[in-house]
């Protein structure tokens, strides 16, 4: 831009020079007596400026004509006008007889006037407004329009030739010529100011090419304006004034019509060809880029067998939905940038990173001496985050979880070996471990897993599930005072599957979001039946999923389900763990709206999870369930004893009930009554049993029975 911009003012200024070195050499280049070389050289520039102005039209017609824009579309129109008008009057006025005889020198500047007029309107008009894509059809009609014009500006000419003969000695006739080069003049330097003005915006740096091309049709005019007989040169230095002009604008246009666009479109399929290939957010390859290098690591192996190992790793960041869900997806995406960052900087020869997508990437080691090698590799990539990450609102430790696949042996072609990995990462994720190589027995557990979500998608409509209930037994009383309802899944084929191997799919499919509902609805249904039947009423709790708890409007659904049935929600426990309470906002929002409902509220599994006791102090909470874990061991290990007793503690001070799982045996039992816990549940008591066992058992036993 900056060069443009000096090539124009140098423009500027090498005519405003040459105009005054021709004015004070006017006296002797007036002197030259040789007119056969003044009209010849005259006839050569302007069969030059013609054929400068047919290229400009010849652009417009030919090039890319179904990829035309208005500039260039109207710039060949008009300039197929004023390569006619010129073309007369440089015939003519160099005396061509053939022309001459029907035109001569004076009416031929009236051609050079129209067509001087025709260029300046145009440019003026075209080049000081924004440029726009036309469509291909406009083209014909543009050109009938521009015909249209010619035969109109012929026909008036031709009209004047006629009425010369009565008007030429009016003095009048004279001054009008003079008048419209002075418009032609002022409208040439109105266009430079125009696009030159400093509002515009877009500017192009073609169109201080086309500025140029103003200066020297203004400085033209400026020669063409003393009406000089043949043989002057002002008149030829302001054809040849027009020539550079012409040539200027022919480049001016091609510039800013065809290769600007062109280049652009070019760095647009550039761009979109990155982007094709690259993650946005990290700048690395991506999975389809790692795809075709896997398949010319394949088709170089095929050729040549001696070649070494290929092991692809796909890392997967452990917990990474907690960080989105907790500090938001702008610190999700600062950790997955630094994450690249940091594995990248660690990239060695022979090995690659890519992104994978959300918080996957793919890291590929070619050229190895054997698995062995390939497997410490990625131990040291594992050791990359012994030390924590830094984001805005602290530091943070992370740990990945790896999946390796290794060519050749775990695949023939690139979208095995990449779906291997992939079924690799997730094998250690559920398994719980730091890295795994592929074997085929995870593409079966893998295909098991399938065929399992397809089964439990069709789970709900054949009434497949069924629910258990486990008794809570108040110590101090030994009184039935509540029971826990439990989902189970009688498969037709499999029988009944365990809620440790269908619960986490439910969790990652969304289905356990109208399992959950289904749960609630027959658990309520079922308690409010035996308060129908005169039993004792006693409260049922039911546990609801993470992605229960995030539902926005969860509250009002819960309350239209106990006013359906009929239950005072004083009867309903919902219990949640404490990773739901992570984003402390959302968690305070959502059980104040529960508890305006009236249900009690309970935190199953506590001890296990992240719970702040800050933030412990202000939920509007019930009760703690101390996870089993620590009760199974309560008497054998005096760390888990310590725990038990510090809850049970904690949660008196804040006067919060305390209900123990797990209890099995007496001693267990009777070290809970030493902490003062309230309720217990517990095989002790009873393992989960059906509705129809747990009435029988419990409600019409004498604890059950009302009083």
């Amino acid at each position: 831009m900056r060069q443009e911009e000096k090539k124009t003012i140098h423009a500027a200024i090498i005519g405003a020079v040459l105009f005054l070195l021709i004015q004070i050499f006017r006296t002797p280049l007036g002197n030259i007596e040789d007119k056969d070389m003044l009209s010849a050289l005259y006839l050569i520039i302007g069969c030059c400026n013609v054929a400068f102005a047919f290229a400009i039209f010849a652009q417009g017609w030919l090039f890319f004509a179904n990829r035309l824009s208005k500039a260039r579309l109207y710039t060949s129109a008009l300039f197929l006008g004023v390569c006619i008008l010129d073309f007369l009057h440089t015939l003519s006025f160099a005396g061509i007889p053939a022309i001459s005889s029907y035109i001569n020198a004076e009416q031929s500047l009236w051609l050079l006037t129209f067509s001087r007029l025709a260029s300046a309107l145009g440019i003026l008009l075209i080049f000081s407004r924004a440029d726009k894509p036309v469509a291909a059809a406009d083209k014909y009609k543009v050109f009938r329009f521009s015909f249209m014009m010619i035969l109109a500006a012929l026909a008036v000419f031709i009209f004047g030739y006629m009425i010369a003969p009565w008007i030429s000695g009016y003095l009048w006739v004279s001054g009008l010529q003079h008048l419209t080069d002075l418009v032609v003049l002022f409208v040439y330097l109105l266009a430079v100011g125009l696009i030159v003005y400093p509002g515009k915006v877009d500017k192009s740096a073609s169109l201080l090419i086309i500025i140029r091309s103003l200066i020297f049709f203004a400085l033209g005019q400026v020669f063409f304006m003393n009406p000089l007989s043949l043989g002057e040169m002002d008149h030829l230095f302001g054809m040849f004034s027009s020539g550079v002009a012409y040539y200027l604008l022919l480049k001016g246009v091609y510039r800013l019509t065809i290769e600007e666009p062109f280049q652009e479109n070019e760095e647009a399929e550039a761009r979109i060809n990155y982007l094709a290939y690259h993650d946005d957010l990290t700048g690395l390859p991506n999975r389809r880029r790692l795809k075709q290098r896997m398949e010319e690591i394949v088709i170089q192996g095929e050729q040549d067998k001696s070649r070494g190992f290929a092991a692809l790793v796909i890392m997967n960041i452990n917990h990474f939905k907690n960080i989105n869900d907790s500090l938001g997806h702008y610190a999700g995406d600062l950790l997955l940038q630094l994450v690249s960052k940091r594995i990248g900087n660690d990239v060695k020869l022979n090995e690659e990173l890519y992104s994978m997508g959300a918080d996957e990437f793919a890291f590929l080691m070619s050229d190895r001496t054997g698995v062995e090698n390939c497997l410490i590799r990625a131990d040291e990539l594992l050791k990359l985050f012994e030390t924590p990450v830094e984001l805005e609102s602290g530091e943070y430790h992370i740990s990945l979880s790896l999946g390796m696949s290794i060519y050749p042996g775990d695949g023939d072609t690139a979208e095995q070996l990449i779906q291997n990995a992939d079924t690799a990462v997730h094998n250690a994720k559920d398994q719980g471990v730091e890295i795994r190589r592929y074997i085929p027995a995870m593409q079966m557990k893998a295909k098991e897993r399938l065929k399992l979500e397809n089964d439990l998608r069709r789970a709900l409509e054949r009434d497949e599930f069924y629910l258990v209930y486990q008794p809570q037994v108040q110590l101090d009383s030994e009184e039935i005072v509540g029971m826990e309802a439990l989902l189970r899944w009688n498969h037709p084929k499999r029988g009944l599957v365990s809620p440790v191997d269908f619960i986490p799919i439910a969790e990652e499919s969304g289905l356990i979001v109208p399992i959950g509902e289904w749960v609630l609805k027959t658990a309520c249904l079922q308690n409010k039946n035996w308060q129908n039947a005169g039993y004792r009423p006693i409260c049922v709790s039911i546990n609801l999923s993470m992605r229960q708890f995030l539902q926005p409007n969860l509250a009002g659904k819960i309350d239209a389900i106990l006013k359906d049935i009929g239950l005072d929600p004083c009867y309903v426990d919902l219990e949640i763990t404490e990773s739901m309470t992570l984003d402390k906002e959302t968690a305070f929002d959502q059980l104040n709206r529960l508890k305006r409902l009236g249900v009690f509220i309970s935190i199953d599994d506590f001890g296990t999870g992240y719970s702040s006791l800050h933030y412990l102090k202000d939920m509007p909470i019930d009760r703690l369930k101390i996870d089993r874990s620590f009760v199974s061991e309560v008497m054998e290990d005096s760390n888990n004893a310590a725990i038990v007793s510090t809850i049970t503690s904690m949660a008196h001070h804040l006067k919060l009930k305390v209900t123990a799982e797990g209890v099995e045996n007496k001693e267990q039992l009777q070290f809970l009554r030493q902490q003062h816990c309230h309720e217990a549940q517990g095989y002790l008591f009873s393992k989960p049993i059906k509705a129809a066992e747990f009435e029988l058992f419990f409600l019409k036993s004498s604890l059950g029975m009302p009083s």
